[in-house]
């Protein structure tokens, strides 16, 4: 299972405790979660496009160079498949300050977002922003990758915060360093989404 569907229940990861999919980056389970949105839909696109093994690099950097005309998932995919010519990391995920990432980083959000059935408008954007910044932790404080990776699990079910709500959320994660907040904000966003569900395990 790589997502969650629509209004599914969100269960706990037995290696972190965690929400599943929320562990990542420091879980490897979630981490495999996570990287399985994007792998599963990239692998749906090269069976549709018939690309052949020794095609995938070439379909990638066609992908790369028109990111407006391919789901963000596909886009994600193939900037993890090219090498950055001036720092060597996965294109998009060097760091901050490396040019070609940075370009990259900002190009990969005109990638086409199609929410699904069922979520309300802009669930798809925030899944695919939080999606983002876990699979991108370095170049985002310790605060906010916290939220973001809290939020991940909500999201991917089909759930979004108000603008009040997330805002709340934020500030309470600045509170605080994000070691000692994991627990408070975890709570904090169980009780934001606790009547969309008859039970949190």
């Amino acid at each position: 299972m790589a997502r969650p569907a629509v209004g599914a229940a969100v269960r706990r990861c037995a290696e972190c405790g965690g929400y599943e999919y929320g562990g990542s980056p420091a879980c490897g389970t979630c981490r495999a979660l996570v990287d399985g949105i994007v792998e599963e839909e990239w692998h749906s696109v090269l069976h549709r496009w018939e690309v052949r093994a020794g095609e995938e690099a070439a379909f990638a950097g066609m992908v790369a160079d028109e990111p407006e005309r391919h789901d963000w998932r596909v886009v994600d995919a193939a900037l993890d498949r090219l090498a950055c010519s001036a720092c060597g990391d996965r294109l998009g995920r060097g760091p901050v300050g490396c040019s070609p990432c940075d370009q990259a980083h900002g190009f990969r959000y005109s990638a086409i977002e199609t929410e699904r059935p069922g979520v309300p408008q802009g669930n798809e954007h925030a899944v695919r922003v939080n999606v983002s910044v876990v699979r991108r932790p370095h170049v985002t404080s310790a605060n906010e990758l916290l939220v973001r990776h809290l939020f991940l699990p909500f999201l991917l079910v089909g759930l979004l915060p108000t603008t009040e709500e997330a805002q709340r959320i934020s500030a309470l994660a600045k509170r605080g360093s994000a070691a000692s907040q994991g627990h408070l904000l975890e709570r904090a966003i169980e009780d934001t989404f606790r009547g969309h569900f008859a039970s949190l395990d």
